[in-house]
């Protein structure tokens, strides 16, 4: 039932630090998710220093995915939006063929508190990785609930079981949120030919094989696969169908290594178009080390 299990790679980035789980050189994608970071958890107290802010940068070939289990992030970028994000929430960023953000902390950066979510990224598929840029919130009770018996899901993204999310995709995926009571069981179909679950929090077992907070398991395709939870636990599960390959380099995503190269220069030269409301600053394009580079945490 379980192909992979991918431990995060913690790292500090002074205020907080941050899991990466994919890319991983085993498996860089499932279905079309190319990028998950965990951020946190931590609890921060006020005075957070403005280091900790991701200031503006530039993306192409993907939609980022924000999810917060506590605190708030702002997002800001080039096409005038302006959005705080709280737990339970949808922030999805659609950059085709280009976009830039920023994220900053301003709420805990006043008042402090916890910081935990996750941020992923979805490749788009080829035919749609030059499409116009767009950003989308989504309100907590927006997103159809699921579950039963102990086990409470929010489905964030795509279609699972045949109950649809509101979040727009580019292609067949699913994202779901569960929170698991001690004991509880939740079935995850095989209905799409990827799937991994990654734990949050708590006790869970695939297959009789324990999970531990931090990893992913990822599935083996074909088979409709048990979740049960030892404990109080929560887990991320998503997947879907493959975009094909992808290359990545720092903040971009492209089937093409030539588009890849455009966008740097494009950065490099000033020609992205800056947040609206967050133009003073930007973080300048990083060297590269080695053929790619991977992007940065919290991009």
């Amino acid at each position: 039932m379980i192909e992979l299990v991918i431990e995060q790679r913690r790292r500090d980035l002074g205020s907080f630090e941050v899991g990466r789980v994919l890319p991983f050189a085993r498996r860089r994608m499932v279905g079309p998710y190319i990028f998950f970071d965990r951020m946190g958890p931590k609890d921060l107290a006020p005075g957070l220093p403005r280091e900790a802010d991701v200031r503006p940068h530039p993306h192409i070939g993907l939609s980022t995915i924000t999810y917060l289990f506590a605190g708030e992030i702002m997002h800001r970028d080039s096409l005038g939006s302006e959005q705080p994000i709280q737990p339970g929430e949808v922030n999805w960023m659609t950059a085709g063929s280009g976009i830039t953000h920023s994220e900053r902390f301003e709420r805990l950066r006043l008042e402090g508190g916890l910081m935990d979510g996750i941020q992923a990224w979805v490749a788009l598929p080829t035919e749609r990785e030059e499409i116009d840029p767009g950003f989308w919130h989504y309100a907590a009770d927006a997103l159809p609930e699921i579950g039963e018996n102990g086990a409470r899901g929010r489905l964030i993204a795509g279609q699972l079981a045949g109950v649809q999310s509101p979040v727009a995709v580019d292609s067949p995926q699913f994202y779901v949120h569960w929170q698991l009571k001690a004991g509880a069981r939740v079935s995850l179909p095989a209905e799409y030919s990827e799937r991994a679950v990654y734990v949050v929090h708590g006790e869970v077992e695939i297959d009789g094989q324990q999970i531990a907070p931090g990893s992913m398991a990822v599935l083996t395709a074909g088979k409709p696969v048990t979740i049960m939870a030892t404990s109080d636990a929560a887990v991320m599960a998503l997947g879907g169908e493959t975009v094909g390959p992808r290359y990545i380099d720092w903040n971009f995503v492209s089937s093409s290594k030539e588009r890849i190269e455009q966008a740097r220069e494009d950065w490099q030269a000033g020609r992205m178009k800056l947040p609206d409301l967050d133009n003073g600053e930007f973080i300048p394009l990083p060297p590269r080390i080695g053929e790619l580079r991977e992007p940065e945490p919290m991009s």
